[in-house]
């Protein structure tokens, strides 16, 4: 069988949860079994996931509520749903006890660095830092917006490189990085753009959109063959 990878839902919309197809493609794709994880508030249905699944994908979406990581709402802090993010941090925590490999991609980083104790920049063109815009207006997700650098010696760099061309659709960034995280690439401009943990066997967190360059960029598509494959010898 292939190995299973257990999808989180990406939001929550007119009572209707959701996951975007390019998460779904790409798993598929690169050799996985894609399951969708819904919110549900029962630990105990929570273990049977974890159990069940052999990777987990936490997808992007929207901001996180400031009060996780200790802080009061900016000015422009967008929408946010707590029901949303305490099950996502939560079910992140649960899944970082085990060896299974965990790969987080723009708000699934950030909730990954929120899980761990991180704090994140609610907006960063007005947190007082020379950082560019971040947030791409092109005609294709799959456009690049920059360029970014991996760190020597980690993990990331052994799969996609030291620099990389890469989309971008955040206002939200990583601030700290949270316990036994490692930051591992960054943008021009100083913006944490990956992180990583390097005790465990994967789990990598991501700023950008790698799902959505998984056809015109063969960095991506092996990074996610990568992520498929340590599912698929996490046993």
């Amino acid at each position: 069988m292939k190995p299973r990878i257990g999808i989180v839902i990406c939001g929550i919309s007119d009572a209707k949860q959701y996951v975007s197809n390019t998460y779904i493609q790409s798993v598929r794709y690169a050799g996985g079994l894609p399951i969708i994880i819904p919110l549900v508030r029962s630990d105990a249905l929570l273990a049977e996931y974890i159990a069940f699944c052999d990777g987990f994908l936490f997808c992007g979406g929207g901001d996180i509520t400031p009060l996780l990581f200790g802080e009061a709402p900016a000015d422009k802090i967008g929408k946010t749903n707590i029901s949303l993010d305490l099950f996502q941090i939560r079910l992140m925590k649960y899944i970082l006890k085990t060896p299974k490999p965990v790969f987080a991609i723009c708000r699934g980083m950030q909730i990954l660095n929120v899980a761990c104790g991180g704090t994140l920049w609610q907006d960063v063109l007005s947190c007082g830092n020379d950082f560019f815009n971040h947030m791409q207006d092109s005609q294709h997700r799959s456009d690049i917006s920059h360029y970014i650098k991996t760190n020597h010696n980690s993990q990331l760099r052994n799969y996609i490189g030291s620099k990389i061309k890469v989309n971008s659709f955040h206002h939200q960034a990583i601030h700290s990085a949270g316990t036994n995280l490692k930051v591992c690439a960054t943008s021009p401009d100083q913006l944490i753009e990956a992180i990583e943990m390097p005790q465990h066997p994967f789990a990598i967190g991501v700023q950008w959109h790698p799902e959505s360059m998984y056809r015109t960029s063969s960095e991506m598509r092996n990074l996610f063959h990568e992520f498929v494959l340590h599912a698929e010898n996490v046993n």
